[in-house]
């Protein structure tokens, strides 16, 4: 009997130790698995992406979140390295167009101002020509506030007041509203307005009805601009912040990417969610540590 209670007890601590070292391989693959994920996020320019944290041992899930918050600094190191670059390619561009189309501009009034030229058969010819550089001399010009933003004058903003203001400009939506009366965020007003009022536009011309603003809590406050307008397509997602590029016949390009540089000077994060809220087909998150608060 004692040598089948050993063989027994043996068994059992065979089993378990079994079982310990099976879960711990299991484990292992999984943090390798995890690994291999956040490396091709980071190959394929996917900064968005977060490894989960839940079900770890305390290192572990310290040293995940490590690697979470290590990507979202790459991508705003990315973000800022992209917006500057468009800013300088802007900048040459505008400043070489600018001065290709003025000399043109100023001949073809001198010509128009001449009498000779006037109900000739040239005028008309001038005239689209006059017309034309003009024309591409305002358009260039608009793509300056690209270049030209002013520097930001942060101060604490009420946040439901400053939404409530927004609302009144657009009466003919639905808005929701969820944070506390007392919620504050650390920006400069009109830039701030100037974005709310380029998500709301482009909410609107997805044929969005309704939008909801809230405060989101994880590590630490985030706001939420959900609309339930058409849900923008995976491609295009990847590139709405960058300069000039829409999907409108009539848009210039510059909305999103004006939006996110104006933040970005504030130190303030501007992104398209991957989780949109429940009811929603579109999420834009505005993230800045330590300055949406609340006073107890």
């Amino acid at each position: 009997m004692i040598i089948i209670k050993i063989i027994y007890l043996i068994g059992g601590i065979c089993f378990i130790l079994g079982s310990l070292i099976y879960l711990f391989f299991r484990h292992q693959r999984r943090l390798k698995a995890r690994a291999f994920l956040m490396r091709e996020a980071v190959r394929n320019g996917d900064y968005a992406f977060r490894l989960p944290t839940s079900g770890l041992l305390p290192g572990e899930r310290a040293l995940q979140q490590a690697l979470n918050d290590m990507q979202g600094d790459i991508a705003r190191l990315v973000a800022r390295h992209e917006v500057e670059s468009w800013q300088k390619l802007t900048r040459v561009l505008t400043h070489e167009i600018m001065n290709a189309t003025a000399p043109i501009s100023s001949i073809c009034q001198a010509y128009l101002s001449n009498p000779q030229i006037k109900d000739s058969e040239y005028e008309e010819g001038i005239q689209a020509i006059h017309d034309t550089s003009k024309s591409l001399t305002n358009f260039v010009d608009s793509y300056r506030k690209l270049t030209q933003l002013q520097t930001p004058v942060v101060e604490p903003l009420p946040l439901v007041s400053f939404l409530e203001s927004i609302k009144a400009l657009y009466p003919d939506l639905r808005w929701h509203f969820s944070l506390p009366q007392n919620a504050t965020l650390e920006a400069d007003h009109n830039m701030l307005r100037q974005v709310f009022i380029n998500l709301t536009k482009n909410a609107i011309e997805a044929h969005a009805t309704d939008i909801d603003v809230r405060m989101s809590r994880n590590d630490h406050p985030i706001l939420l601009f959900s609309n339930n307008g058409e849900p923008i397509p995976a491609d295009v997602a990847r590139e709405i912040f960058i300069p000039f590029f829409t999907t409108k016949s009539s848009g210039t390009g510059i909305g999103l990417s004006l939006s996110r540089q104006m933040l970005m000077m504030q130190n303030i994060e501007l992104g398209l969610s991957d989780n949109c809220l429940s009811g929603y087909h579109v999420t834009f998150y505005l993230e800045k540590q330590d300055t949406i608060k609340t006073t107890k």
